[in-house]
Order: structure tokens, then C-alpha cells, then sequence
């Protein structure tokens, strides 16, 4: 089993951004600039290397339910997304995402060894974690923040994860099933974390395992 991450990143990645779900969730009104900086916490810089060269991408990242689990959120999912889009479609899959993935209650259902994505692009980084499944996230959260998350990567092309994964994507985007065989799911199990901040602690500081 693997080791529980440190408290503290997972307070920077997942709970501070559950805390902005919660109130885009209620309508409350956030100033653009802290929105903004809420997602350096769910785009953090894909750094592969191989024959589609060195590459650093951009792309969405969020922890996924444990295995148990995942059958059944994609059903609750797949729920919503059926109905089809319509006016209140991306307020009732924020719900749904908040319920799910970033309530108090969810917590215990994710597993936070794990963080899902979905490769859009299929170019330089899929190319690359083709042929070598491994990749560097790096965050950033201006003006002092960074991690450095080293991972080994799944690459899913069907089955529950895929489905779940692009599921996800589209509860609040809005619902293309239809493009989901054209979407690979990217699992980037994490190895190793270092703290990066322009901090007394940070500069590279290895904080896990």
C-alpha cells in the first residue's frame, strides 16, 4: 500500500481548491484574479521526455475515487450526463463534482495516490508516454508555490477509468461521449514530491516518500 501524501500538499492541491468548488457551488462571487490562481492547482506543466522529444504540456489533473468506487460514480455520472445539455446542465454537474469528488464526505472514497487526466492532443506527450509512461507534473501557484510531483503513468484507453475520467471532464464542460474513444485517460500514480517554493522549506526539498 502506498504511503499517505503529505498533509500539506494535499491541502494545497485538493482542499483549497474543494473550498472554491464549495463557493462557485453556493454562487458566490470570487474576484477573477483568485479564480484564476485556483487553477495552478488543477493545470500543472506535463514534462515528458522521448521520441516525440523534451516536451512540457499544460493539462487538467484531479484525484479519482478509489477502484472500489469508480463503478459507481461513473454510474452517477453517466446519470447526469444522459439527460443531455441544457440550461442548468453545468451548475448540476458542479454539484454533482462537489458531492462526489471535492464534499468532506468524498474524501475517503479518492485515492490520493493517484491524480487522472485526459490526453487531448495525442501529440507530443502521448508520443512520448508511449514509449516511456513516465512524467513530471509541475505546479506553480505565483509568486512562490511549486511543487514537483514525479509519477509513473497508466494509460487507459477503455474500461472504467477512460469512462470515468472523460465522465468527469464532462459533467460540467458538457457531454460528448461521443469523442470519448478519440480521449485517452492519462493515471499518473505519484512517487515523489518535492517542495519547489521560493520558501525557507522549499528549493527543492524532497517531502514524499
Amino acid at each position: 500500500m502506498a504511503a499517505q501524501l503529505p498533509q500539506e500538499f494535499i491541502d494545497w492541491l485538493y482542499t483549497e481548491r474543494a473550498e472554491i468548488v464549495r463557493r462557485m457551488m453556493a454562487g458566490e462571487r470570487i474576484p477573477k484574479e483568485q479564480l484564476y490562481l485556483s487553477f495552478t492547482r488543477h493545470n500543472p506543466a506535463v514534462i515528458t521526455s522521448g521520441p516525440g522529444g523534451l516536451n512540457g504540456s499544460i493539462k487538467g489533473v484531479g484525484f479519482v475515487p478509489k477502484e472500489e468506487y469508480a463503478q459507481e460514480f461513473l454510474e452517477l455520472f453517466m446519470e447526469h450526463i444522459n439527460k443531455g445539455q441544457c440550461q442548468s446542465y453545468a451548475r448540476e454537474g458542479l454539484a454533482l463534482l462537489y458531492r462526489l469528488i471535492y464534499s468532506e464526505e468524498a474524501r475517503e472514497r479518492l485515492d490520493f495516490n493517484r491524480l487522472g487526466s485526459l490526453e487531448l492532443a495525442c501529440k507530443h506527450t502521448w508520443t512520448n508516454i508511449l514509449a516511456e509512461p513516465k512524467a513530471t507534473l509541475l505546479f506553480y501557484e505565483p509568486p512562490s508555490t511549486s511543487y514537483e510531483v514525479r509519477c509513473r503513468v497508466e494509460i487507459h484507453r477503455e474500461g472504467v477509468y477512460h469512462a470515468l475520467v472523460n465522465a468527469m471532464h464532462d459533467a460540467y464542460h458538457g457531454p460528448e461521449p461521443s469523442c470519448w474513444s478519440e480521449r485517452p485517460v492519462y493515471i499518473f500514480i505519484i512517487e515523489e514530491i518535492y517542495d519547489n517554493s521560493v520558501t525557507p522549506q522549499g528549493f527543492g526539498r524532497k517531502i514524499y516518500p
